[in-house]
């Protein structure tokens, strides 16, 4: 022992000193590379012998470092506080260097309104392309802990400044990311709750308390009724070591995930206001819902929207595929359509239960999918040769196609009406067209518009075939008023997405398929679907049918 303990020491002794992360960056890319815009008059440099020179620092080398980068003198930037003040680092159209800046965040601070002065040093007006923000930190999880209360507190201060939460984080941050919101919660009672009864393989109950100091044992054995918050639990999770950090982590984000992706697929996650850019933006409709006092109007509006679709190129799908965990080209045998599969974190239910989850990334959107649905699915591994062969096919096909949505909108003064408005979407918008017009709302469900026009004492609007079928993409249900109480809605058969009718009587089966529609037997079920190609004519014979039962019912 004491022969290994001297060794260890002369090894140690041996070892050079640890840099800081702003020396190693310089140092590695040397000074002719690197710009330093701090406050410090003195650092250490690498001479050529290998010794180190103290190198001294006038007032005016942040000056000349500035000038340097932005003329493309200089490739890397690094700024601290004292070099963030008053001064642009973006891609001004003023200046040689108009190369997207790919801005990594080490060591943001604890202040949100210091971590928005840096952000706001490479992303302003009047620039030729906008940043990449990347947020750098270890592979040691409990230090999330520290990026959730940036995101926590940059959400905050947008509220506080523009009224705007998405403001402040700049879409820097995902939901999952904000350990102390009421999906996190939520998630750490789960946590507890499957801690106690032994469902968890990060850690034992007993050895998790002595461990932190948290006493969650009531008398007779029970888990205490009174939980410790969420802000402690996050500090008593540093104390563990690493490996027992990243268990933990681990499953509570799985649990937090799962409900973050819960509320994003039922529409009821608040992500403050989501900017929608279109290319052409067309107002179908426009009805008055409400007339204030004053003089304020809340009007509903529906819009045909045109948009481009973001296309990722193959150079993107090569750069995933480097840093990606378990990444694979796979084909669907029946689409046809390629994607590429890479890992991501599992969820894990209520009841212990762990999902292992994988995200299917093709050109034109991504999917995220579980290893049980996956291997029940069409999709199959291909070579590298074929998926980079398809993928550039699928992908400029993408990029000369225009998405059309039909979008139903309540603008206005939104506060006296707010409550009436159906709570299954929550989402705020702003759509702005290329030719700078733009409208600010809160989005109505195509379903619920005559619940909400019955609330405000108004006629159900009328539906054109078109935004019927444009709705039902999104995801909504479509109330039909035809022969039968009928519901139109997207479904998912065979791995295609199709048009399908709920609450057809059995007796006019043969009338809805001499319109075209189709029937298949499901799992023992009758169920009619509509083709695609005559989707509106068949919605046009369904309704003018409905239409002229109506009148002759008032007849």
């Amino acid at each position: 022992a004491i022969a290994r303990r001297d060794a260890c020491i002369e090894q140690l002794g041996a070892m050079p000193a640890i840099a800081s992360a702003l020396d190693a960056i310089v140092t590695r890319f040397g000074e002719d590379q690197v710009a330093e815009i701090t406050g410090r008059s003195r650092r250490l440099m690498a001479a050529a012998d290998g010794r180190q020179l103290v190198q001294r620092r006038s007032g005016r080398s942040n000056t000349a470092e500035t000038d340097a980068f932005m003329a493309g003198q200089k490739q890397i930037l690094i700024f601290s506080d004292a070099g963030g003040t008053g001064r642009s680092y973006h891609a001004s159209l003023d200046v040689p260097n108009q190369r997207r800046r790919v801005h990594f965040l080490l060591e943001p601070g604890w202040r949100a309104d210091v971590a928005i002065q840096g952000l706001g040093r490479t992303h302003r007006t009047h620039q030729a392309v906008p940043p990449l923000f990347r947020p750098v930190t270890t592979d040691c999880r409990g230090e999330r802990r520290f990026i959730s209360t940036i995101a926590r507190r940059l959400d905050s201060l947008g509220a506080l400044t523009r009224g705007q939460r998405q403001t402040g984080g700049q879409n820097l941050f995902d939901p999952a990311d904000n350990l102390e919101s009421d999906y996190a919660k939520s998630a750490l009672e789960a946590w507890l709750r499957l801690l106690h009864r032994g469902k968890l393989k990060s850690i034992a109950f007993a050895d998790f308390q002595r461990r932190t100091g948290l006493e969650l044992e009531g008398e007779g054995g029970e888990l205490r009724s009174e939980l410790p918050p969420i802000q402690r639990w996050l500090n008593r999770i540093l104390a563990l070591p690493i490996a027992s950090q990243n268990a933990v982590f681990d499953e509570f984000l799985g649990l937090v995930e799962q409900r973050v992706a819960s509320a994003r697929e039922a529409g009821t996650l608040d992500l403050g206001v989501e900017t929608i850019a279109v290319e052409s933006l067309e107002l179908v409709s426009e009805r008055l819902l409400r007339t204030d006092a004053c003089g304020a109007t809340t009007t509903l509006a529906e819009l045909a929207i045109t948009r481009k679709r973001r296309v990722r190129s193959l150079d993107e799908i090569e750069d995933i595929r480097t840093w990606s965990s378990n990444p694979a080209t796979m084909q669907n045998t029946k689409s046809h359509m390629v994607a590429l599969r890479v890992g991501r974190r599992g969820m894990m239910l209520d009841d212990g239960t762990y999902l292992r989850r994988y995200e299917l990334i093709r050109p034109g959107r991504s999917d995220y999918i579980d290893e049980t649905a996956l291997a029940e699915s069409n999709w199959e591994e291909i070579s590298d040769a074929r998926f980079r062969s398809l993928w550039t096919d699928e992908a400029d096909k993408a990029r000369h196609t225009l998405q059309s949505d039909t979008i139903f909108i309540a603008t206005g003064l939104l506060l006296p009406v707010w409550r009436k408005i159906p709570a299954k979407m929550l989402s705020i918008v702003r759509i702005a067209s290329a030719d700078g017009r733009s409208i600010l709302g809160r989005v109505v469900d195509a379903g619920d518009l005559g619940l909400l026009c019955q609330d405000m004492g108004l006629d159900t609007p009328v539906l054109s075939p078109q935004a019927m079928l444009a709705s039902a993409r999104s995801g909504a249900r479509i109330p039909i008023s035809g022969l039968d109480q009928l519901t139109l809605k997207t479904s998912r058969v065979a791995g295609k997405d199709r048009f399908e009718i709920i609450g057809a009587h059995e007796a006019r089966l043969a009338w809805y398929k001499a319109k075209g529609c189709t029937t298949e037997i499901i799992a023992w079920k009758t169920r009619l679907f509509i083709p695609d190609a005559q989707a509106e004519a068949i919605l046009t014979a369904i309704t003018s049918a409905g239409q002229r039962q109506g009148v002759l019912k008032a007849a």
